[in-house]
């Protein structure tokens, strides 16, 4: 099982959120609350509801099913950046990450799917991304 970005980001601002509370820790210093705030994080959660959604029917279908996927996924996130301005560099190696190991938890040779379309796996968000 895939642990989602936002898993982890929603853990650690509620744990600097209780850090806050209980005095341990100064607001200035709790950088989860201003990396992620919750209107973001609930933002990117929908956007992985859809593509885990599509992602779930993308067994035997064709390459240009798995690249429009990952397209619609990219193509909200860039709404979601747009908006927020949140996705910098940790995130978007995290967002990438995540993109690219749920078409693999669906059974898609990610390897072979980007070599067809002659790019490197690591480029497999690249053509739409803006973040």
């Amino acid at each position: 099982m895939i642990t989602r970005p936002t898993e982890e980001w929603r853990d650690k601002v509620q744990q600097q959120k209780a850090a806050v509370a209980a005095g341990t820790l100064n607001e200035a210093q709790a950088y989860a609350l201003h990396l992620w705030p919750e209107s973001f994080i609930d933002a990117v959660d929908v956007a992985l509801d859809q593509y885990e959604a599509d992602a779930r029917w993308l067994r035997g279908l064709t390459d240009e099913q798995a690249f429009a996927s990952v397209e619609r996924v990219v193509s909200a996130l860039n709404a979601i950046d747009a908006e927020h301005g949140c996705i910098e560099t940790t995130v978007r190696e995290e967002l990438c990450e995540y993109i690219d190991d749920v078409l693999a938890e669906a059974g898609v040779d990610v390897d072979a799917l980007t070599a067809r379309r002659g790019i490197p796996r690591h480029e497999l968000t690249d053509q739409w991304r803006d973040w």
